[in-house]
């Protein structure tokens, strides 16, 4: 055990000795309930195409649906326009300095190593829904030149 806290680097051991205690007969034992804090979506989340239009609600909404929740704790007052620019670092910047630079915030903010399995599905998310969103212009971009054209003729 003393090599375990010194691998942990513990300044201060106390070990205590645990001594099983039995029931009285007909008794009734109640187990102690423990809650768990898991941040609450809105009621019906309803996502614009355009993720610039997010708020911190819509963003945090958006994460949970995907059960990221380290990502949700890690991004906590993130808008729509923080997600472009933090994907943004992770698609352009150097791949070992962003890890880094996530893993620290990560560590600092939820006091949690960051998931790498989570990290990659927040990638890949986002990347799905910039596509989204690339479509959604395209085609209303064609609509509107097609309008334009029949008016022209």
């Amino acid at each position: 055990m003393e090599k375990l806290f010194k691998e942990l680097k513990a300044e201060d051991i106390c070990e205590t000795n645990v001594v099983p205690i039995q029931p009285k007969k007909d008794t009734a034992v109640i187990l102690p309930t423990v809650s768990v804090s898991i941040p609450k979506r809105s009621a019906s989340p309803i996502f614009s195409q355009n993720i610039l239009e997010w708020t911190q609600t819509q963003v945090q909404d958006w994460l949970l649906e995907h059960n990221l929740v380290q990502m949700s704790h890690l991004l906590m007052n993130y808008d729509g326009r923080s997600l472009i620019y933090l994907h943004r670092y992770i698609k352009y910047g150097r791949p070992e300095q962003v890890l880094n630079m996530l893993q620290e915030d990560s560590i600092r903010r939820t006091n949690q190593c960051l998931s790498l399995v989570e990290l990659s599905y927040f990638h890949s998310l986002l990347d799905k829904q910039k596509r989204l969103l690339q479509l959604t212009i395209f085609s209303q971009q064609t609509r509107k030149n097609t309008n334009n054209d029949k008016n022209d003729s």
